[in-house]
This record gives structure tokens, C-alpha cells and sequence, in this order.
């Protein structure tokens, strides 16, 4: 695992959501240039197969847009696969995981529209324009960047089958680091 940058040190904390303990040993994965593929990435495509008890997703290349895809694999590796979509791969169908979240919280998963489709990660902070997005095929690896709140098509949290832990909640960061316009 590529190590988080200072600014996000809490990320890693033992007591962050589910979604971000499982996402966290991804981050710095990248996909390969050219025809190459990752094979940790392809690997990921059997895990929510075999989490949604499908037989092929249709995942063939780490070219082919892949944040549904790390969005899917750690929301079966943190047990949540019964809230997934059934059809993980597409960044909007996320948009019927779990349960709406009125106020975008620290593990939430941001459902993002942008020109051609639309982008999914993890809510790991925000300032005044952003929020700061922890996801897959950001600069065609596992990173954090920042999104333009006006992108926003909405929050989702997973149903709590128990108290939902305290650490899912609002967190402001300084207005630094890259900017994402176009995650295709």
C-alpha cells in the first residue's frame, strides 16, 4: 500500500467506517498503460462477481473505467454486498446503495455526474467548493482528489445493522491538492 498523504493521516484510523478501513489498503493501486492490465484490479471484478453471485460482470480490462468496480470491491470486503447494485460497474447505480444521506458524511459513497457517465468514490473530507474523494480511476489509480460540490448527484450510507459509529460525520480539510474535472 502506497502510504496516505499527512493531510489524511485520520483516514487510516481504526476507528473510520467500514467502507474506509476496506478502501484503505487499496489506495496507490494503478492500472497499467496500453494493453497491460493489473491483475489486482481484474481481480477485483471476481470478488463482487462472487459477492453478487453473478457469473461475469462483463470486466475484461483495467482501461475500462473501473471506480464502480473499487467502489464494488470494497463495499464487499467491508460486508455490505446485499445494499450493492446489481449492476456495480456503473457509477450511478450506486445511487441505490443503502441509504440516502442527506449530509455527505466521512465513508459515505459520492455518486458524481460528469460528461459521458459519472464517478463514484469515497467521502473522506471537504472544504468550501470540494469534497475530498477517495476513489478508484482518479488519474487511473486509487487516490484522493477533489470534486466540485455542484457535481454532487448524491450521498449514500450503508444501512447500520448496528449503532452507526461515530466517526461518520462532516470533516473540513484545508482547499489543497488536485482538482478532478473528468474522471473518464
Amino acid at each position: 500500500m502506497t502510504e496516505l498523504p499527512s493531510k489524511y493521516s485520520y483516514v487510516g484510523s481504526p476507528d473510520a467506517p467500514s467502507l474506509i478501513k476496506a478502501a484503505v489498503p487499496l489506495y496507490g493501486t494503478v492500472e497499467f498503460a496500453g494493453s497491460a492490465n493489473n491483475e489486482a484490479i481484474l481481480g477485483w471484478a471476481k470478488e463482487v462477481e462472487k459477492a453478487l453471485g453473478v457469473k461475469h460482470l462483463g470486466y475484461t480490462a483495467d482501461s475500462i473505467p473501473w471506480c464502480g468496480l473499487f467502489v464494488g470491491v470494497v463495499a464487499a470486503r467491508a460486508g455490505w454486498a446485499d445494499q450493492m447494485p446489481k449492476t456495480p460497474l456503473w457509477a450511478k447505480s450506486w445511487l441505490e446503495f443503502g441509504e440516502k444521506a442527506s449530509t455527505p458524511s466521512f465513508g459515505d459513497i459520492l455518486v458524481f455526474g460528469r460528461d459521458g457517465g459519472g464517478h463514484v468514490g469515497f467521502y473522506v473530507g471537504e472544504d468550501a467548493g470540494y469534497y475530498h474523494v477517495l476513489g478508484g480511476n482518479q488519474s487511473d489509480a486509487v487516490t484522493i482528489t477533489r470534486i466540485a460540490k455542484g457535481r454532487l448527484l448524491g450521498a449514500r450510507r450503508p444501512k447500520w445493522r448496528v449503532a452507526q459509529p461515530a466517526s461518520v460525520r462532516k470533516i473540513t480539510v484545508g482547499a489543497s491538492g488536485p482538482v478532478s474535472t473528468n474522471e473518464a
